[in-house]
């Protein structure tokens, strides 16, 4: 049995107060009135949640971050607001983002076919028909289609196991190209890890550098996203909450691990994963997201053009019902929000109608009571629009 932690107030002296000038490009609302952790606190009281970070943003003031529980249960360790989370597939956004830049600088176009950049993919099948019989397909997969989850790869090949940050980014993406296409291009959504790496690889062999090179001399440093990383070092591997799972009774959490990640995390043999391997904190994240929600512009640098923002954060999955940007969860109506999530519950979320930024990180391979649990990240969001001023 763990006590509840004792509500916590945004600023509390001159470290809190350090790392949240850090957080924001402008300004933050110091005494702004949150009522976040005293939403999720009952959460934590229930064992349901082990701990939390979140934070509320619009585009040039963090306007609250909030912790609850504990970053480690067993050692009653607190959660603290620059914990470290396995973000997983929140990378893939900011591996488009990464991507865009290279649109933008005329380099590689969106509509390319896969094989123009990655000679592999030529020739690749599809297997149709309820034979599964190979053909080529009617075109051969495009930059937008692997970007968007339409172009029929896996969402991972046979060689991704037992974790998938074992082999370096371009033998893995060698083995999607000698897998058979699983639907037409277009014709489908289906999620895949596979699509997203393939853009990573693509990264690598336009600008002429590694994969995680890359972000980090175009993305993290200008950004000032500190503690981002594939591969985080010991006193940040310290800082990372540790993530949980329900136990067998389902009515408590037992500790785990990140089972699609190899251990040690700062093992140097550990390869980069552009569909889910970055490692981040909310402090990180809010400057990646103010970017994104100013058109792709911050603190005076531009780092996108809003044409390319517009483009990856808008529906691009054709006449499919699937709601899907390029790299990015998108509403499937223009304008609307848009964002990612990630396999241990971790979300951010951009609101451009409203201009509000929502982050919510937690590390959790499922809830001890799933009803409860999918009352959480619900009770976050409508607390967070509270702190939206008044119009």
């Amino acid at each position: 049995m763990h006590k509840p932690l004792p509500r916590r107030t945004v600023l509390a002296g001159a470290i809190a107060a350090a790392l949240l000038q850090a957080v924001s490009p402008c300004t933050l609302l110091a005494d702004a009135p949150s009522s976040i952790a005293a939403a999720l606190q009952p959460f934590v009281d229930s064992h349901t949640l082990a701990g939390a970070v979140t934070l509320v943003a619009d585009k040039d003031t963090v306007l609250s971050v909030d912790t609850v529980g504990f970053a480690d249960i067993a050692a009653k360790k607190p959660m603290t607001k620059d914990a470290i989370f396995w973000i997983a597939s929140m990378s893939k956004p900011i591996t488009a983002t990464a991507f865009m830049i290279l649109v933008d600088e005329g380099k590689v176009s969106i509509d390319d076919p896969v094989e123009k950049y990655l000679p592999e993919f030529k020739g690749q099948q599809v297997a149709a028909g309820p034979d599964r019989k190979l053909k080529a397909p009617v075109h051969p997969i495009t930059v937008r289609n692997v970007l968007s989850h339409t172009s029929g790869l896996p969402f991972k090949s046979p060689m991704e196991v037992p974790t998938l940050d074992l082999f370096p980014l371009a033998e893995r993406v060698q083995s999607y190209a000698k897998l058979a296409l699983q639907f037409e291009p277009d014709s489908k959504y289906q999620y895949a890890n596979a699509g997203i790496n393939t853009a990573g690889r693509i990264i690598e062999v336009v600008s002429g550098m590694s994969y995680e090179r890359f972000l980090q001399e175009r993305l993290f440093t200008p950004l000032g996203m500190k503690d981002t990383t594939f591969t985080p070092n010991a006193a940040q591997i310290a800082r990372i909450a540790k993530s949980y799972k329900p136990n067998a009774a389902k009515n408590d959490l037992d500790e785990t691990t990140v089972g699609q990640l190899k251990y040690p995390l700062d093992d140097p043999s550990r390869q980069p994963m552009p569909a889910g391997g970055l490692f981040s904190t909310a402090a990180d994240l809010a400057r990646f997201c103010q970017m994104i929600l100013r058109g792709g512009e911050l603190s005076g640098k531009r780092y996108l053009s809003e044409k390319a923002i517009h483009t990856m954060t808008s529906k691009q999955t054709g006449d499919l019902p699937n709601g899907y940007g390029l790299g990015w969860s998108a509403d499937k109506n223009p304008g609307g929000p848009f964002g990612h999530g990630g396999a241990y519950a971790t979300n951010m979320n951009v609101d451009p109608r409203n201009g509000l930024i929502t982050l919510y990180l937690v590390q959790h391979a499922g809830y001890a009571n799933g009803d409860e649990g999918k009352k959480i990240h619900p009770a976050f969001q409508k607390a967070a629009a509270a702190l939206l001023p008044k119009k």
